[in-house]
Parts: structure tokens; C-alpha cells; sequence
């Protein structure tokens, strides 16, 4: 009887690491700033991969910052390796830094595009995979918008903004704090030219401050609207209907940049690919619920997309 009960026990355990197991998980390690996480579905032999590149601020390979965990990139990778399609999320350099306790302060947005086209460079050279997408969040779309010229077979944008980091950052100062928006408007004349200023309003000190003047400058230099231009390669511009950061018409002005894109907006979808039924509260309150399921839509878009 205690026999039976061990084979009974063993064929249990095996049936359940069989049903677990339908992805191959790697942690890989591109160079010194950039670790994270392969997915590869085991039913296929040459899957298709899509690069997973996150967004703004230290944004780790699952979608998360130290007091926001939402694991929306994470539920993206894991969801679309479930549906037969590989992906890579890794996380960000700033990220890797920080656990290293080595921050380099003098950083630039043009370092997270090297670190993106270093990622398609080594998955381009393992030759594992039939073709390879790039799908950049937020942020991560501009990012992948500059790495996938030449290099990617496709190219999806997820809550990506059609306007340079200044005008989308303008349109949230008139929206929030409009008396700020003239001196705003002065500080950025002056780091398009690539200086540096001590002119800004004082209130907006988290973001003109001089440190992180450079950085911005650099971002400003990459406008969405011309680099997408530059892609001859299959485009999916992917936008929620309830996004609190990235408007639609962030995503239109992408889509008539490039009009052979592929539009696809999704109802009652948020920044973090979330379906929302409610209002704001509900809405941002999203942001560090890792239990929300996402959008359904979105992975029936990318898949019709990739197919």
C-alpha cells in the first residue's frame, strides 16, 4: 500500500511539472548592465521572439518600481510565451545599477537604445528564432523605435507617445499646473540647445533639476513622429482607451506618421494594460495591484499581429 501510495505520488508530481512546465525559463545576461529572463514555449521548435523593453524610471525586467508592483510585463511575457511566441524582458541598466550599488549619474536616454540594440544583437546572432519583435512600453516604445531600425522584423508600441518628451510633458503642465507652463516652455528652449539652466520653475524641481537636465536634453533630441518614419518593417501601435499618461491621440499621431501601422485601440485598457471599469481611483490604484489580469485585447492584437 505505501508503494502504491509513492508511484500514486510520483505520477501526480510528474503531471503537474508536465502542465507547469510549457515554457523553458533562462536568465540570461547580455553584458554588464543588462540581466533578465527568456521565456521559450516548449511545443515549438523555432518560435518567433518579442523583446519586451519597459518604461520610464527604474523599471524593472517585470514592469515594476520599488512601491509599484504590478507585474504587467511579466503578465505580457508570460501570456504571450503561454500562446506559443517567445519573449525576453530584462531590466533596465538604471536598474542593474542599483543593485550593483553602482549609479551612474551621468546617464542618458541614448544608453537604454544602445542597450536595446545590444539585446536584438545577441538573440540576432543565436539564430534560435524565426523573427524577432520588438515591443516597447511606454518609454520603452521610443527606445525600441530607435533599436529596431534595421535590426527587428517588427515593431509593437505599447502606450508609446507620438510627441517628444517636451510636448507630452507641456500638455501634463497644462493640465495640472498651468501657471507653470510659460517658464517650462523657456527651460526647454534651452535644453534642445543641449545646455544646461537654473532658470525653471522651482516647483517642478523633480523634474528640471540639473542633474537630470542632460538626460532629458538627450530624450528631447528622439522625436516619435520622425524616427518611426524610418522603419520598413511591420508596425502594431497598441493604446487603452482609459490610459491616464498616453492618450489615444498620442497613438493616432504615431499611426499618421507611419499609415502602413497597424491601429489598434483597446477599450477600458490603462498604462499598465489593465482593463478598468471604473474611474480614476480605480485607475490608479491599478498601478500596484499585481493580481489584475490584463487586457485580454492586447494579446489577441499582438499574436494577429505577429501571425
Amino acid at each position: 500500500m505505501k508503494i502504491q501510495f509513492i508511484l500514486l505520488f510520483l505520477l501526480i508530481s510528474n503531471v503537474v511539472m508536465a502542465q507547469d512546465n510549457t515554457n523553458l525559463s533562462e536568465e540570461i545576461i547580455i553584458n554588464e548592465f543588462i540581466e533578465g529572463t527568456l521565456l521559450v514555449p516548449n511545443a515549438i521548435e523555432k518560435p518567433n521572439l518579442v523583446i519586451i523593453i519597459a518604461g520610464s524610471g527604474p523599471t524593472d525586467r517585470d514592469g515594476n518600481q520599488n512601491f509599484l508592483k504590478n507585474n504587467a510585463l511579466k503578465k505580457l511575457a508570460v501570456g504571450l510565451s503561454n500562446r506559443n511566441i517567445a519573449t525576453f524582458r530584462y531590466d533596465k541598466r538604471v536598474v542593474t545599477q542599483i543593485k550593483k550599488g553602482k549609479i551612474d549619474k551621468n546617464i542618458l536616454f541614448k544608453d537604454f537604445i544602445t542597450d536595446a540594440i545590444s539585446v536584438l544583437d545577441y538573440f540576432k546572432n543565436e539564430a534560435r528564432f524565426n523573427h524577432i519583435y520588438v515591443a516597447g512600453h511606454s518609454q520603452g516604445s521610443l527606445v525600441g523605435l530607435v533599436a529596431a531600425k534595421d535590426k527587428a522584423d517588427g515593431f509593437i508600441s505599447l502606450a508609446g507617445a507620438g510627441q517628444s518628451i517636451d510636448g507630452v510633458i507641456l500638455e501634463q503642465i497644462t493640465k495640472t499646473a498651468p501657471m507653470f507652463r510659460e517658464e517650462a516652455e523657456k527651460t526647454f528652449v534651452v535644453l534642445r540647445e543641449g545646455k544646461t539652466t537654473d532658470e525653471y520653475p522651482k516647483a517642478l524641481e523633480a523634474l528640471f533639476n540639473k542633474g537630470l537636465q542632460p538626460f532629458i536634453s538627450n530624450w528631447m533630441s528622439y522625436n516619435p513622429q520622425t524616427e518611426i518614419q524610418k522603419l520598413n518593417i511591420p508596425i502594431l501601435i497598441i493604446n487603452g482607451t482609459k490610459d491616464l499618461q498616453v492618450t489615444e491621440a498620442e497613438a493616432e499621431l504615431l499611426h499618421l506618421s507611419a499609415p502602413q501601422s497597424k491601429l489598434q485601440i483597446i477599450e477600458n485598457m490603462n498604462h499598465v494594460l489593465v482593463t478598468i471599469e471604473g474611474g480614476t481611483l480605480e485607475n490608479s490604484k491599478s498601478y500596484n495591484e499585481s493580481a489584475r489580469t490584463l487586457s485580454p485585447e492586447i494579446f489577441e492584437a499582438i499574436i494577429s499581429f505577429i501571425k
